[in-house]
Formats: structure tokens, C-alpha cells, sequence
């Protein structure tokens, strides 16, 4: 199946009265700002791994979003997960990828198959994801490359996966807490209904962007 971004017929920065930036515009804005880039988390920081569910249809919408299996973060974001990473490292531990930057498109897709704005972004305002200045992430040992437990999965729709949310289990407990304690110590603040989405703090000095993988690969 063909992914979202393999269409040209979704025109949605506009249908909820958002305009997004497109990439001619984006490539202008880096070449005065480059702190605007968005920057490949694959190839900049050692040892990260990606598990990019909206490439495949292992996730909440059970169809394919994306052409590629990439992410990509604001260049202050990047890092500041770099140094995530970094101290991660020398526990063992390290970083495992669910979702960086999000089109606006998908984001638009995602409020229409899923409408609780309580665990997806409105198309009125956009998504942290659509700035470049939002990560989904967990943990994982990098010996075996397994994920840390944590209190539910990824996209997990329900109150169990708020971060205030109390857990018994205290395995589960400890690695929510390191993990937040870790990105937060780096700029990051955790989503109050995903424990695995933390936005950076320097958020609001970032568009909101309509740009394909395939257009940041060229």
C-alpha cells in the first residue's frame, strides 16, 4: 500500500485554516537561520536506533504513513538528544526512536481517523512533531537492543500511559523515571498523556511544516 506521502492530492495545510510551510520556503528559512534545519537523528547520533511504526502498519491508523523510514529533529533538538544519548551510554542504555518530525499531512490524517485531541494534535493549531521540536522514544539496552519495560506500548491511547499516571509494577516505574529524568535534563519536557512523547522547550521559535521525507532526502 502506498503511503500518505505518496499522494499529491492531499492538500490539507489549509482545509483547517493552518498554513504550513512548504520546502522552498523551509530551505530559505535555514539559509538565515540554520538552527532551522531539520537534521537526520540516524546519521547524527552514534548508536541511535529507529523503529519508525508509521513506515509500516504497525500502528494506531493500521495503514502505512510514511514512504520512509526516517527521523528528523530541528538542529537544537538533535543536540540535545545527542547528549541524551551520550549520558544514556554510559549506563548501558540508549535511545530507540518511534517518531521525530511529522508532516502537517499526517498530522491532519491522524485527528481524522482519531479524534481525541487528548493523545493526537489538532489540525487547527499542528503538532510539536509538524515543528521538528517533538520526539517519541523509549529506551533500550544496547547490548541486546531490547526495550526497557515501560507502564504500556507505544501509542498506547489510555490513562496508563500519562506520565502522572501511578504504576505498580516498579521495574516499569524506575525506567519511566529515568527516561524523563534524562530528557528532561536536556531540554525536554514529557507530553502529560505519553509517557514516550517529550517536546523541546524552544518549541514556539519553530513553523509548523509540510515537507515529505522524500523532499529532506534530495
Amino acid at each position: 500500500m502506498a503511503g500518505l506521502f505518496a499522494s499529491t492530492t492531499l492538500s490539507a495545510q489549509n482545509k483547517y485554516g493552518l498554513k504550513a510551510q512548504t520546502f522552498k520556503a523551509y530551505a530559505e528559512s535555514i539559509r538565515s537561520n540554520p538552527e532551522k534545519e531539520l537534521i537526520d537523528l540516524e546519521k547524527f547520533i552514534p548508536d541511535i536506533v529507529l523503529d519508525i511504526r508509521y513506515a509500516t502498519t504497525n500502528n494506531f491508523t493500521g495503514e502505512r504513513i510514511y514512504n520512509l523510514a526516517k527521523a528528523y529533529a530541528r538542529r537544537p533538538v538533535a543536540e540535545a538528544l545527542k547528549k541524551v544519548q551520550s549520558d544514556l551510554k554510559a549506563q548501558g542504555l540508549g535511545v530507540k526512536i518511534f517518531d521525530g518530525y511529522r508532516p502537517y499531512k499526517a498530522t491532519v490524517k491522524f485527528y481524522e481517523v482519531y479524534r481525541d485531541t487528548t493523545y493526537v494534535a489538532s489540525p487547527y493549531r499542528g503538532s510539536r512533531h509538524n515543528r521538528g521540536c517533538a520526539l517519541d522514544l523509549t529506551l533500550i539496552n544496547l547490548k541486546t537492543g531490547e526495550e526497557l519495560k515501560m507502564p504500556t506500548g507505544y501509542d498506547s491511547f489510555s490513562k496508563d500511559a500519562w506520565p502522572t499516571t501511578p504504576v505498580k509494577d516498579p521495574v516499569a516505574r524506575k525506567n519511566r523515571t529515568l527516561l524523563i529524568n534524562a530528557m528532561q535534563k536536556h531540554g525536554f519536557r514529557v507530553n502529560s498523556s505519553e509517557w514516550w512523547h517529550f517536546d523541546f522547550v524552544g518549541w514556539k521559535k519553530f513553523e509548523v511544516l509540510d515537507i515529505d521525507f522524500e523532499e529532506l532526502e534530495k
